[in-house]
């Protein structure tokens, strides 16, 4: 039965800007390609804890079920297993679960293959696919706190909030890694969002230099930053509000997820060069951008949709947590810039970390 659930507006101008402006692909059907892959296999990097769950039950499973091709997941991506991949001419993986950032690195230097035409049905992306890139869905980073310990007041709620350690105190969560965290360290420093790229990289090392004593976890494995807050082992943790969603559907601890101010972006899906079951990756890729299915994975595991058609089949609860793509607090996470600036900017920030 069809949702009433209205669309929620997208800027679709600031996100494709955001993005890099990647031109549309040709008008096509789905895909429909007889598959040449020798196996009925199918190897995918995505997320761990209730994201990998939520992609299990509402694409792999069903993918299975209509394909007869078994997908085995793996956590976690990482960019310099996909490097090493590719220069030992020995590659392992098949679909590949890409922040924008990390898809816009890889297509900018060659880690993925060119998608053939006919894949999705463009007009029904809000996002066109670009010529290795699939857009598979939009996300908001930002704080996320308990607010059975945190009353209104005593939370942080914006990311200046969250680096003044002195107007609020507490246990603070960060990733171990430049992507995003460059970002919310600007923003906190006071950089208007419409600023911020390209990025200040020496005053973004400085302002993570004062929060580094208040970070009691860099956090590596992305549900770390609920369960850190569950287990009242950090009091304040950089997260996203889709895995505040899933865990408060799923799990007993309620927390809470300011939208007073997020980094929003596109998570995307690639297939690796040379892939050992290339075909069967197409045909994923395919799969994963048809209405029915972005709706039952985002309703299972959160994320706004990239498909229009998606939004009416989506619970009017679900569309509550999606991004708020034209709030003017909100920053968009440019991948075009990362793409020529993520590999010596994860260098230097694992190094800083050490120092």
């Amino acid at each position: 039965m069809k949702r009433h659930s209205p669309r929620p507006a997208l800027n679709r101008r600031q996100v494709l800007a955001s993005v890099g402006g990647a031109a549309v692909a040709a008008l096509a059907a789905p895909y429909v390609r007889a598959s040449t892959a020798a196996s009925n296999q199918l190897v995918l990097v995505t997320w761990g804890g209730n994201y990998r769950q939520g992609i299990e039950d509402g694409l792999v499973k069903p993918f299975t079920q209509e394909t007869g091709i078994n997908v085995t997941i793996l956590d976690t991506p990482d960019m310099a297993k996909v490097k090493a991949q590719a220069m030992t001419n020995n590659v392992q993986w098949d679909v590949f679960d890409a922040p924008g950032s990390m898809g816009a690195s890889g297509a900018a230097n060659g880690y993925w293959e060119e998608l053939p035409s006919g894949l999705f049905d463009e007009s029904d992306l809000l996002l066109p696919s670009q010529k290795a890139l699939v857009p598979f869905f939009t996300f908001a980073g930002g704080i996320a706190y308990d607010p059975a310990r945190f009353p209104d007041g005593k939370h942080p709620r914006t990311f200046a909030d969250y680096f003044n350690a002195e107007a609020f105190p507490g246990r603070r969560t960060l990733r171990p890694r430049a992507m995003e965290i460059l970002e919310i360290a600007l923003l906190g420093d006071g950089v208007a969002p419409v600023d911020l790229y390209p990025l200040d990289v020496e005053r973004a090392f400085k302002v993570l230099e004062r929060i580094k004593p208040h970070v009691s976890k860099w956090v590596e494995a992305t549900p770390q930053t609920v369960t850190l807050l569950q287990t009242g082992e950090a009091d304040f943790s950089f997260t996203y509000a889709n895995r505040i969603q899933a865990s408060n559907r799923d799990q007993g601890v309620k927390l809470a997820f300011s939208f007073d101010q997020n980094l929003n972006g596109v998570e995307y899906l690639a297939v690796l060069k040379n892939a050992p079951n290339k075909e069967n990756a197409f045909k994923f890729l395919s799969f994963a951008m048809r209405p029915e299915y972005q709706a039952s994975c985002m309703e299972a595991k959160g994320g706004a949709p990239i498909s229009r058609k998606a939004y009416d089949l989506m619970k009017r609860e679900s569309l509550e947590w999606l991004p708020k793509l034209d709030a003017p607090n909100n920053a968009y996470i440019n991948d075009a810039w990362w793409a020529t600036n993520l590999e010596p900017l994860e260098r230097r920030f694992k190094e800083w970390l050490l120092g």
